[in-house]
């Protein structure tokens, strides 16, 4: 038998507090074989990315490894000097982190930081380098890579991002690599390359993977063998084909059940493929969005300089009240271009945008109360609340800002009784957003979107960076508040199964053309566009697995 290529043994990871240890991990034991993929699963705080940080040695202090060992190839790691434990990192244990812009500097290009971790760990010339480099983008699926390498990260959509840093991971050509959620920013298709990517990486080269996730699809579809851990142990392991069609233990059941499906729900009955636009709330019409590119600055005077990109190219479609509409589409589609468009973030360079007959780009004496009527939910919770505020404060600064609520003590009532509608203790609004988990913290963004009592929420990827069993919790608590409150909700989604479970129409984006637009089940069970029958065939199905 070959020797495991990761060999965990009985690991703990601690931290201390002031009067009491929390543990984090408690007695983990798991191999990985050299070409194998093991995927790890649970719910957040079930101990998965801890896991992987004590394997790559980046527990933030004062969390420590207290018990166990780790041996990469039957070499003991965990208790090697710092030096050597980070000489280890990139050239023998590649990473993939979940969000791609805490991996990448902004201020230099993907090239420049490609090249440089070439060159640090391989020896090769500055032009191999290069080469290397643009050969890793374009096996990471970045079109045009010979161009888009001297491109710098904000110049890439989020999906794109994220194949940057895969390729960094693999850059070197390690042993090992720990990928922590590295498919959840993505949508269908490309997370469809992404995984043939990692696939063909432990087939070609012998390299193991840690894939840490909680998208059980993405488990069913790349991985060998499954993990699933919860509240810092490992409650069950086999192959994958086992837990998913024969799971034994109540927790794993429970996330299987959780999550959504693609099919129409039993009993539903399909709709007739008709969109009414004439009675819609929301409506957008013509749209288009053009970016330069090239240059700026002085270089917009030279002749030739300045490209023009066009992001978004005559979208129109039209939301009735009450109602749903999703948006779905790949990375670079135009989905966050449109929803910057309609929220008043992002003026269009031609086209118009209504909700309830108001014009969101007109000025005067109206602008304020039209703020009132469309707020936004964005991606990532903790990105998009101040880390330097109190729940508090942050949902009650929509209320200060458009003069809904007179005084301190009617400030304080209304962000008790939103933070009750979205199923928090109202004590929770003296903590700070980093006490929170992920799914906490979104809903404290919900709390906040409603705090203005918009009309029209626009939701952009509301539940793309949590787990299952709570991805179905805020899904809930949304389609509840729809109800209570009679909310329009535009769905920006690259999960398909999500906006099947959510939306009333779709409408589908491909290189900033609505190719396709219609009542759900007509779009999902009849598509017409080849485009979006792509999308829905890359869509994981654990009932595929055998």
């Amino acid at each position: 038998m070959p020797e495991p290529v990761l060999s965990i043994r009985d690991l703990v990871v601690e931290f201390p507090f002031r009067d009491d240890v929390f543990r984090a991990v408690n007695g983990v034991s798991f191999d990985i074989m050299p070409g194998e993929i093991v995927g790890v699963v649970g719910e957040s705080g079930a101990g998965k990315s801890m896991t992987g940080s004590a394997v790559i040695g980046l527990i933030d202090r004062p969390g420590h490894i207290a018990g166990g060992q780790i041996l990469l190839n039957g070499q003991r790691i965990d208790n090697l000097p710092t030096e050597q434990r980070d000489a280890l990192r990139g050239k023998r244990i590649g990473m993939v982190f979940q969000d791609p812009l805490t991996s990448l500097n902004p201020l230099y290009t993907v090239g420049q930081q490609l090249i440089e971790t070439i060159r640090t760990h391989l020896p090769l010339s500055e032009a191999e380098a290069r080469q290397k480099a643009i050969d890793l983008l374009t096996e990471a699926g970045i079109p045009r890579a010979a161009e888009r390498i001297d491109s710098y990260p904000h110049q890439f959509s989020g999906g794109m991002r994220q194949r940057v840093v895969i390729a960094l991971a693999i850059a070197a050509e390690p042993e090992l690599i720990i990928a922590d959620e590295p498919t959840s920013a993505l949508d269908v298709s490309v997370q469809a390359q992404i995984i043939k990517v990692l696939k063909k990486l432990c087939s070609s080269r012998g390299a193991a993977v840690m894939l840490i996730t909680h998208d059980m699809g993405v488990i069913a579809q790349t991985a060998d063998r499954m993990v699933v851990m919860h509240q810092g142990t490992v409650v069950e392991t086999g192959t994958v084909g086992d837990i998913i069609r024969r799971p034994r233990e109540p927790y794993t059941i429970k996330l299987i059940n959780s999550i959504p499906t693609i099919e129409r729900k039993d009993g539903a009955a399909a709709i007739a493929p008709t969109v009414a636009d004439d009675k819609a709330y929301v409506q957008v019409k013509n749209l288009h969005r053009d970016f330069e590119i090239g240059g700026g600055g002085f270089f917009k005077l030279l002749p030739g300089k300045v490209e023009k990109f066009r992001a978004v190219n005559d979208v129109s479609f039209s939301i009735e009240k009450g109602t749903t509409f999703g948006l779905v589409g790949e990375s670079g589609s135009g989905k966050s271009t449109c929803a910057k468009m309609i929220v008043g973030l992002l003026r269009p360079t031609s086209g118009h945008i209504t909700v309830a007959g108001h014009d969101i780009w007109a000025g005067g004496a109206g602008h304020q109360e039209r703020r009132k009527r469309v707020q936004m939910i964005f991606q990532d919770p903790y990105a998009s609340l101040n880390p330097r505020w109190r729940v508090k404060d942050i949902i009650a600064e929509p209320m200060r800002t458009l003069g809904i609520a007179r005084n301190g003590s009617e400030v304080e009532q209304r962000v008790a009784d939103l933070l009750t509608k979205v199923r928090l203790d109202p004590s929770v609004m003296r903590k700070f957003p980093h006490e929170f988990s992920g799914g906490q913290r979104q809903r404290i963004a919900i709390a906040r979107a409603l705090s203005s009592q918009p009309e029209f929420i626009v939701c952009d990827e509301p539940t793309s960076a949590l787990d299952v069993s709570v991805q179905a919790q805020v899904l809930d608590l949304m389609s509840e508040l729809q109800a209570e409150f009679g909310l329009t909700y535009l769905l920006i989604s690259h999960n398909l199964a999500v906006v099947r479970q959510m939306s009333t129409a779709v409408g589908v984006l491909h290189n900033g053309v609505l190719v396709e637009k219609g009542p759900t089940d007509a779009i999902f069970d009849s598509p017409q566009a080849d485009y979006t029958k792509m999308l829905l065939d890359a869509v994981p199905d654990i009932s595929k697995v055998v």
